[in-house]
């Protein structure tokens, strides 16, 4: 048996190798360059050892590995700005190709050394590890549900760079192959299995047998497409087949990307030269994409925020040190409407006890019936079993006595948006529960300080707002009041953690964070549209900017009465200087004149016809004074306005002090709200812009469409200084 660092080497009597892979001081495998060397190392030895037939690479935890360790790719952007500065941009662009092409080399070394190679793979097994996979002659998978497999590098605006576009796009059919590298999205076995991606799928304790015993009858060590007379899946590029799938695959690719994604662009290329190459060429193609893609400022602001920044989240950066771990084991909700009855979902289907409390036990039962819908909905997709959703269901305790939360660790209350009902609610509450207890509030608008003014207890108070829907929604935002203390701090983001969300600390203020910018990009598309602009065009700027929908149907969605309430209360709490003149109009006419609710009356700015698509109201157009000529709108600017204003409010809670760290303006404003997630979200779309030219942008702006526009004097000073909010941040951690 030889031993490596990372690998677990042995030969069994039949001369099969077995490679085990377990990093000794990781809790799941990653790629790195020590990695590679000692699976290079293994390569050779079974190519040149006569007594070894074959090798079985396996993995010794309880997962696979999810890929590449992604420090090690920025490591390399690092040490191409160096090589740039001394030696110029030839001779780091040379470093590059060279440094991104090790993986791919390697694997094709696997591929070709004259020995059969087959994978057992056991749980996640994604990005870099998978293209191991796809590089080995057979893959077997376990039938276990948590097995994943999966090229998911486009959701960090990367692409596979190991082999990946090219040994996919030969194992399927090449419209299947693109829609896989395009999407990212994990595969289960079977599906993998019905796919061409794995050979076969076995229980867990006989995979590795399986792939031994593939061997040892004989398995071909020479993959497809390196066998005489191998045809692609569809055809040749340039044949009558190949020519029904690149028009309609760029068509797609247009249509949902907006072209804002080179990744996804370079997977298009890839494939389409590479399929017209032999494989060795195919690939060196494939890595000159990539080291051009791993410099794109898309891939550094995607990676930083939807890798790095979120794993810090989620792992606990903003929890209080020095609070020991809670332990929570039960959670009151009260009120078992949409939004309660989804919080019940998700906190009994992390394993927790919860109490479901409405003003009577009937409404309660409701809110649970709508968990038991959620889980027959995953029995029908056969990702649950009957048994999952009894165990569920039995979780969840339905009643209308308050005196049931006493034994409870947290308590949500997720009542009606009225500061009297809540605190009512509140009272009630704290008479029930135990001294200890943290009382949470799913508020989306009320300032948790104002709410803690009813508490007998403000330091053990805090907000936890849920996005909706919440069971689909990974983002949670926790507001400290002015008093909250760490304990309920690091107990709300315990919670957090155990029903799988992602977590953003804001401080108090209006709307807090999300909300803020949301309500921004839905004034804008409001304002749009009383300035005469076609609606279709407002709606097209949305998504071309990289939104998910355009302002006006993101304003069905949450309520166009809502959003007339919300501006009727502004309007009566803060006075007429806090609301805009044109969108109360807009809204008034909608709402009381047309009777049109959004989506949940089947009419707001869009139509809902029943069984059919939303279209945009053809009557919209009559509550326009004036109508701007389609010729005359400059797209770009209306793009700009859109996420600018995003940024602009976004800017506005770091210097009031609402955000406190970059990172979660920019997770929260792609998880919570979708902000354009190739520029990295609200705070990098400025600092990848320079605050200088952001600031310029903003003056043109506030010069044709007012004071909305104007920048904070936290954004003249980085623009004077040559800041950025990261730069600013790691400063300030620094001192």
């Amino acid at each position: 048996m030889t031993n490596f660092t990372n690998f677990r080497f042995e030969i069994d009597a039949d001369g099969i190798a077995l490679a085990t892979w377990d990093m000794k001081d990781r809790s799941m495998n990653v790629i790195t360059n020590q990695v590679m060397d000692e699976l290079s190392q293994i390569i050779e030895k079974v190519a040149s050892d006569e007594a070894i037939k074959g090798c079985v690479i396996t993995s010794g935890k309880e997962t696979f590995s999810g890929g590449a360790d992604l420090t090690m790719l920025q490591s390399s952007n690092a040490e191409f700005m160096r090589v740039a500065k001394e030696k110029g941009e030839e001779a780091a662009n040379t470093f590059l190709f060279e440094e991104s092409r090790k993986l791919s080399l390697l694997y094709r070394r696997l591929e070709t050394c004259g020995k059969p190679f087959a994978i057992a793979i056991h749980g996640v097994c994604l990005g870099g590890a998978f293209e191991l996979a796809l590089a080995c002659h057979f893959r077997v998978l376990s039938d276990v549900d948590s097995t994943r497999v999966g090229l998911p590098e486009v959701k960090v605006g990367l692409f596979p760079g190991a082999g990946g576009t090219q040994r996919v796009a030969r194992l399927m059919q090449t419209g299947d192959a693109l829609q896989m590298l395009f999407k990212g999205e994990q595969l289960r076995p079977l599906m993998a299995r019905n796919m061409g991606l794995a050979h076969a799928v076995a229980p867990r304790d006989q995979i590795v047998q399986t792939a031994k015993d593939w061997i040892k009858n004989g398995g071909s060590a020479v993959a497809p497409w390196d066998q005489k007379g191998y045809k692609l899946p569809s055809n040749k590029v340039y044949s009558a087949a190949g020519m029904q799938i690149w028009p309609p695959a760029n068509a797609i690719y247009r249509r949902e990307t907006q072209d804002n994604y080179p990744a996804i662009r370079a997977i298009l290329e890839t494939v389409y030269q590479g399929l017209q190459l032999p494989m060795d060429l195919a690939l060196k193609v494939e890595s000159r994409w990539f080291a051009k893609i791993l410099r794109s400022k898309e891939a550094a602001a995607m990676i930083r925020t939807l890798f790095l920044s979120m794993q810090d989240l989620n792992k606990g950066a903003r929890r209080p040190k020095d609070v020991p771990p809670t332990s929570i084991k039960k959670v009151g909700v009260v009120g078992a409407g949409f939004m309660g009855a989804s919080v019940a979902y998700v906190t009994a289907n992390a394993g927790l006890q919860v109490v479901l409390i409405d003003r009577d036990v009937e409404a309660a039962e409701k809110g649970k019936a709508h968990s038991h819908k959620l889980m027959s909905d995953q029995i029908m997709k056969g990702r649950a079993k009957t048994a999952d959703r009894d165990a569920l269901l039995e979780r969840i305790k339905t009643s209308a006595d308050y005196s049931d939360l006493a034994d409870c660790d947290l308590v949500i209350e997720a009542v009606f948006e009225d500061p009297k009902v809540k605190a009512e609610v509140i009272q009630k509450v704290e008479a029930a529960i135990r001294p200890d207890c943290i009382f949470a509030s799913n508020t989306s608008t009320l300032p948790i300080s104002g709410l803690a003014k009813t508490s007998k207890n403000a330091g053990q108070f805090i907000g936890i707002h849920f996005f909706s829907p919440v069971e689909k929604m990974m983002l949670v935002e926790i507001i400290k009041g002015k008093e909250t203390g760490d304990k309920a701090l690091a107990t709300a983001l315990d919670y957090v953690r155990l029903i799988k969300k992602t977590p953003i600390v804001v401080n108090d203020s209006r709307g807090f964070f999300a909300n803020r910018c949301v309500l921004a990009y839905i004034l804008e598309g409001h304002l749009m549209l009383t300035e005469g602009l076609p609606a279709a065009m407002i709606e097209q700027a949305g998504k071309q900017a990289g939104m998910p929908v355009g302002p006006l149907s993101l304003n069905d969605e949450v309520g166009v009465d809502l959003g007339l309430k919300i501006l009727k209360a502004t309007k009566a709490q803060l006075g007429d200087a806090a609301i805009v003149p044109q969108q109360e109009v807009l809204l008034t006419a909608l709402v009381e004149k047309e009777g049109r609710f959004g989506r949940k009356n089947r009419k707001g700015f869009y139509d809902y016809p029943e069984g059919g698509q939303k279209r945009l109201w053809p009557e919209l157009k009559n509550l326009q004074t004036k109508h701007v000529e389609p010729e005359l709108v400059d797209m770009q600017e209306l793009k700009e306005r859109l996420l600018v204003t995003q940024a602009l409010e976004a800017a506005r809670t770091v210097e009031e002090g609402v955000i406190t760290d970059p990172r979660e303006a920019d997770v929260g404003s792609i998880l919570g709200f979708g902000f354009a997630p190739y520029t990295g979200g609200a705070l990098s779309y400025i600092d990848f812009m320079g605050a200088k030219a952001f600031v310029e942008l903003c003056r043109k702006l506030q010069e044709k469409y007012g004071e909305r526009f104007a920048p904070p004097k936290l954004l003249l000073d980085m623009a004077a200084n040559g800041e950025t909010f990261y730069g600013r941040a790691a400063a300030k951690k620094a001192a």
